[in-house]
């Protein structure tokens, strides 16, 4: 195993971020840094920036910097924070975009799996690539991965994933299998090294959590990562609230299919936090094409405070037993 042995531990809700643009469609970075205080008074454990539900590809690479520079900053060391921007083709153009990332002060660096393996040729071309990228970075950062849904979903194989392991460089995996008997076997593998599971899915959020997951690494901690935080930290106590949360959160994030991430957007808008919904990833109304979206956001909303009212409620119960 590699003596460089990463200490930043990466674990437990840990947002997607959003990038928010002004309508003239540069980087809205007041929209940001009110996004960052958002994640972190909401009790988020790291922040990824600069990933899918960031619209990375359609980022230049200066703004992927910049961007994942002014999260470092605006963070100041409250939590982690690690970030990917690693979309590009060849191995030469990922080296120089995974540097320069790195140069930011993340506490990690995530490689896009798909990018290992771009024209879907098999474990050969995948660890070739691995093993020249794990030559080019520097070995003092810590390494993540991401089963990137785009431009095509590459799940790891175990023996791929094994050799990532073995590295000892790795401190994470942005589980996207969608498959809770995939994650406790990831989980299992994973044992001891540094390498945490953090799963994506939401339908499978708790279960995996009560699996042994790290944590939950889904696009809908854009919208409540405090209630993914208390079914993860403090549900044991209270399971009929919790079964009853799990099936909230299950439902409402099946509107990720409804125009996401304007649709996180249209939620930050509601809130304050951001000044426009528009986005890079998406070039048309999501309001003309799917019909009564502002009627699921309100659903959404309500449901959401409905449960941190009742959370809130169970702190402010009376503790019996013995005065101290």
């Amino acid at each position: 195993m590699n003596i460089n042995m990463p200490t930043t531990a990466i674990e437990g809700i840990v947002p997607v971020m959003l990038t928010p643009f002004l309508d003239s469609g540069e980087v809205d970075y007041a929209g940001l840094e009110r996004l960052i205080e958002w994640y972190v008074a909401h009790r988020s454990d790291a922040l990824f920036a600069v990933a899918q539900s960031s619209e990375m590809q359609f980022l230049t690479l200066p703004e992927r910097v910049a961007i994942a520079r002014f999260v470092v900053e605006k963070v100041g060391g409250r939590i982690p924070v690690v970030a990917s921007g690693h979309i590009s083709d060849s191995i030469g153009d990922q080296i120089e975009e995974l540097r320069a990332v790195a140069s930011t002060g993340v506490q990690g660096i995530v490689l896009v799996t798909n990018r290992l393996d771009p024209k879907h040729e098999g474990t050969a071309v995948f660890l070739a690539n691995l093993h020249q990228l794990l030559s080019a970075l520097p070995p003092e950062v810590p390494l993540g991965l991401y089963e990137c849904p785009a431009p095509y979903r590459r799940l790891l194989t175990d023996d791929e994933l094994k050799v990532c392991i073995d590295s000892g460089r790795f401190v994470m995996l942005k589980d996207v299998s969608c498959d809770l008997s995939t994650v406790v076997r990831r989980v299992a593998m994973a044992e001891g090294s540094p390498l945490k599971i953090l799963n994506a899915n939401a339908a499978i959020a708790w279960d995996a959590m009560k699996a042994g997951a790290a944590g939950f690494n889904g696009v809908f901690n854009n919208f409540h990562p405090d209630l993914y935080q208390w079914l993860r930290s403090d549900s044991a106590s209270h399971p009929a609230l919790a079964e009853a949360l799990s099936t909230f959160l299950v439902l409402a994030a099946v509107s990720e299919a409804l125009g996401y991430p304007a649709l996180a957007k249209m939620y930050h808008q509601r809130i304050g936090t951001f000044s426009s919904i528009g986005c890079r990833a998406i070039d048309y109304d999501v309001r003309q094409r799917f019909w009564a979206l502002d009627a699921v956001l309100d659903k959404i909303v309500a449901g959401t405070e409905d449960f941190r009212s009742k959370i809130c409620a169970l702190s402010l119960e009376p503790r019996h037993g013995k005065a101290g």
